[in-house]
């Protein structure tokens, strides 16, 4: 990292207020004790990724909500990458390592983790620091780059996906934690929650080739996550996938969390600078039923790590 992209990220730590504006909790601050409604989603910013998803994912209602006793878990990262932690392309591997400790804390029997990389699998697991994250914390790499691992379905209801060659993982797991890192991108405008999904496909080129919003929005037909944890603490602005420099980041501090892939991602564009109504695939998936847009109709929780 060159000085002046260093010091793009130090300047870029106040940019949590994007978010001030969501509807929910005034402020951002810890959550009051006491019962109370669980949000549909939770917002986090000022500390570093484990502390975000630890306070995130107590005020979403616990990690036991999602992850029952004796299920196999996958849990699904950006690793597309041959790219540090600091480059900002791949998720938080600190992140990934904690979300698998949860779920095995949570009573899963085994933690899976995969994703069908961009670059070369080895070098991105390995350079990416996820491959390790996830072996510290008992988890299972898995590859995604055999063919042999992928299954052919049916997409009920699509009209650009019919069918779609789907990695085993993320059909026969009990629960899938998808876990992606927030970043700009050149087709789809954004990666986060619906995009990152693109991750356990085989023919990622038939999207592209024949829509690739409408093919995002429809995918989730097949399965949706059973929770989001978006990535926000580094953030590629620009020029994503895959970044230029260091001068395409903002080191925002943030996370977001929600079992609603749509609703995280319409928080996310708007932290992006993006209207949400301009990333084509979130209104589509919203008209598909697959989750909403209406930020100003749900529960939402803000928190601050920093207090």
């Amino acid at each position: 990292m060159n000085r002046r992209g260093f010091f793009r990220l130090l300047l870029a730590s106040g940019s949590a207020a994007l978010l001030d504006g969501l509807p929910g909790r005034r402020s951002w601050a810890k959550p009051p004790p006491g019962p109370a409604a669980l949000p549909d989603l939770v917002a986090v910013k000022d500390g570093s990724p484990v502390q975000m998803f630890e306070a995130g994912i107590e005020a979403l209602g616990g990690m036991k909500r999602f992850v029952k006793k004796g299920t196999l878990v996958l849990v699904k990262p950006n690793i597309g990458w041959d790219k540090t932690p600091i480059e900002g392309a791949d998720t938080n591997p600190d992140l990934v390592g904690r979300v698998v400790r949860a779920a095995y804390d949570a009573g899963a029997r085994e933690v899976a983790v995969c994703d069908h990389s961009v670059e070369t699998e080895k070098s991105c697991y390995e350079r990416s620091g996820i491959e390790k994250a996830v072996r510290d914390n008992q988890g299972v790499m898995h590859t995604a780059s055999r063919r042999s691992d992928y299954r052919k379905v049916p997409v009920p209801g699509g009209k650009v996906l019919k069918e779609v060659e789907v990695h085993r993982l993320y059909l026969d797991s009990d629960v899938v934690i998808n876990v992606p890192i927030l970043k700009s991108h050149g087709g789809g405008r954004m990666t986060a929650s619906l995009k990152n999904l693109m991750g356990v496909v085989w023919d990622r080129s038939y999207w592209h080739r024949h829509g690739l919003h409408q093919a995002i929005a429809e995918f989730p037909l097949v399965r949706k996550p059973d929770l989001n944890v978006v990535d926000a603490y580094i953030v590629m602005m620009e020029n994503g996938p895959r970044g230029v420099s260091s001068e395409d980041l903002l080191l925002k501090r943030m996370q977001v969390l929600s079992p609603d892939p749509v609703l995280a991602d319409t928080a996310c564009a708007r932290m992006l600078d993006m209207k949400p109504e301009d990333v084509s695939y979130l209104p589509l998936a919203q008209a598909l039923g697959l989750g909403s847009m209406d930020l100003a109709k749900r529960s939402i929780r803000r928190i601050s790590v920093a207090g």
